[in-house]
């Protein structure tokens, strides 16, 4: 398969996947790393000592693809006002996790049928709630990839902003890598301005200099239990994320 066969499937597959009417998608985006790029190694240290590698989950990886799935505006703006995360924003995070949990078997299959091996990993591969780590960061795998860069809220801003979900998925079809930005999108760390996602942490979690995963975890999980009427618990907020300027957009380019 070449990149604009895999691109198409993501696009079709995502325009025609069913969902609640408060959920919409802008086009997804998709880049691609080697597999034995060194930053992959080096996320052991990064993002945590149980991080693997595309090799732990095929031995034979050349490829990893990661997309980034923009939530629509009008789940943006939904969450714009209150203290917990909105009704259309926990719908949209569960509903865009189940949309990449079927896009991720069917890239997989479209893989399989071109003659190659391909394994995804679920969302929150082996997350651990006390440590708050993951054995898969799909934000750092999509960094490696060229999706974008890090915000000082640790979100990924990619070209169409960081509202929205990614997904990954480890093949053997060897592909050229995506070159990665060569300057941050974050305007607070291009340049020192903005900074307006530490001001609208409702949690006091984030400020310019640091992020406090237990205290941003901790509203998520108080969100969770407001949306107790979801199919999945969606321990979310969001609040970070929305009416700033890169919600939508890479704002530096």
């Amino acid at each position: 398969m070449k990149k604009n066969q895999i691109e198409n499937v993501i696009r079709v597959f995502t325009e025609s996947y069913p969902r609640s009417n408060d959920t919409g998608w802008e086009m997804p985006l998709v880049a691609y790393a080697r597999a034995d790029d060194p930053l992959f190694a080096q996320l052991k240290n990064l993002a945590g000592p149980i991080h693997e590698t595309p090799s732990d989950f095929l031995k034979e990886a050349k490829t990893v693809i990661a997309y980034f799935v923009p939530f629509k505006e009008e789940v943006i703006k939904s969450n714009l006002k209150g203290r917990y995360c909105s009704q259309a924003w926990a719908l949209a995070y569960v509903e865009t996790n189940q949309l990449i949990a079927a896009l991720n078997w069917r890239l997989e299959e479209a893989l399989i049928k071109e003659g190659h091996q391909a394994v995804f990993v679920p969302a929150t591969h082996n997350f651990d709630p006390k440590t708050l780590l993951s054995g898969w960061s799909h934000r750092s795998v999509a960094y490696i990839a060229g999706l974008g860069t890090f915000g000082i809220n640790h979100m990924l801003i990619t070209k169409a902003g960081c509202c929205g979900r990614i997904g990954s998925l480890v093949t053997d079809l060897e592909l050229e890598a995506t070159p990665r930005p060569t300057s941050e999108y974050c305007l607070h760390l291009g340049g020192g301005s903005c900074g307006r996602c530490a001001k609208k942490c409702v949690n006091r979690a984030l400020t310019l200099d640091r992020l406090d995963k237990h205290k941003c975890y901790e509203m998520c999980l108080l969100n969770a239990n407001r949306q107790a009427d979801l199919e999945s618990i969606a321990d979310v907020c969001g609040k970070c994320l929305v009416g700033v300027p890169c919600s939508t957009a890479a704002p530096t380019l």
